[in-house]
């Protein structure tokens, strides 16, 4: 029988090390939520990039870096990061128990709709 390779995870307390890291290009974390989930509560430093457009925006993300995906659970993150890593994405890795184990970590989040400029890629 078939079994496809496990999607890297890392647990919330991980992702928060590396993106308060040191070092020239730190991962970036990617929240693939939908934008009214994102606007309730999301962790500090989103890209926003909700899963019902990943499919079209996803060449927006950089090659060069890191990148955690996050979603409320780790479910639709997980597609996300199959989906960039057998698309040529080299370090792409979910971020297990999502936003909700952002939160029950304590963990830094915002609240609110997104100020300008919040949540886009780089570049």
């Amino acid at each position: 029988m078939f079994r496809p390779n496990p999607v890297p995870a890392v647990s919330v307390e991980e992702a928060h090390a590396r993106l308060s890291g040191p070092g020239p290009a730190p991962p970036l974390l990617v929240d693939v939520r939908e934008p009214n989930e994102i606007a309730n509560v999301r962790a500090e430093g989103v890209v926003a990039m909700p899963l019902s457009v990943f499919m079209q925006r996803h060449r927006e993300l950089p090659t060069d870096r890191p990148l955690l995906m996050i979603c409320q659970s780790g479910n639709r993150s997980g597609q996300a990061t199959a989906f960039l890593l057998a698309n040529g994405w080299p370090e792409v890795a979910n971020v297990a128990g999502g936003t909700i184990a952002w939160l029950r970590a304590g963990l830094p989040v915002r609240r609110g709709p997104l100020a300008d400029g919040e949540g886009q890629p780089p570049g």
